[in-house]
């Protein structure tokens, strides 16, 4: 059991996978399960594949019991908490890059970066109304396959939820720019897609003809 704590195996399917596609836990003092998203806390770890099912087996199968040898408490809103801590995470990220122009917002400024190739990823906001949406993903799919690249598209947040994260205002598209800033955005909301089963609706790169 020591190499499934200490090691990148998931608790769960006993499979070993990069670090990113894994949760990791630690051990509270007080005997509650912490999600450590950073994997920075001390002590030992254990892992769980980055998806809300697998964590939610493993809470049922009580398998943080069994992988540190103690009753680990805290486990019945683990899964939520998780998704919360995502969701905090993305919108920090999402906020930074926004700071740093490497996420534009608005209409104009969103479909300028999809037909230009400049945008990493497509935000829509999950209660705009579907005629804009419907436009914004029309421009994507041209783009995409126009350019031969994948432009994924997401809709994780309500217009409130990204017009605070982004400085006001009503937010119904976003659009993420390359840097280290609008990366990083980038690789948060792949993983909160992940955790929640979402498959981000993206386009691959055409054939050459």
């Amino acid at each position: 059991m020591d190499e499934l704590v200490n090691g990148r195996m998931c608790i769960l399917s006993r499979a070993r996978l990069p670090a990113d596609e894994m949760i990791r836990f630690v051990l509270g003092p007080d005997g509650t399960v912490v999600p450590d998203l950073k994997r920075r806390l001390p002590g030992r770890g254990a892992h769980v594949e980055a998806r809300r099912a697998s964590l939610e087996e493993a809470v049922r199968r009580k398998l943080f019991s069994r992988a540190f040898r103690r009753e680990a408490g805290g486990t019945a809103g683990l899964a939520d908490l998780v998704d919360a801590l995502l969701v905090a995470s993305t919108l920090g990220s999402m906020g930074l890059a926004r700071k740093a122009r490497q996420l534009v917002t608005g209409a104009t400024r969103v479909e300028s970066a999809l037909r230009s190739g400049e945008a990493l990823a497509l935000i829509a906001s999950r209660d705009g109304s579907a005629d804009g949406v419907r436009k914004m993903e029309s421009v994507r799919r041209t783009a995409a396959s126009a350019l031969g690249i994948e432009i994924p598209a997401y809709r994780p947040f309500s217009t409130d939820e990204l017009g605070l994260a982004l400085g006001g205002g009503n937010v119904i598209h976003a659009a993420i720019l390359a840097g280290d800033a609008g990366l990083a955005a980038a690789k948060r909301l792949s993983a909160l897609a992940r955790y929640r089963g979402e498959n981000p609706d993206s386009d691959s790169p055409q054939e050459p003809l």
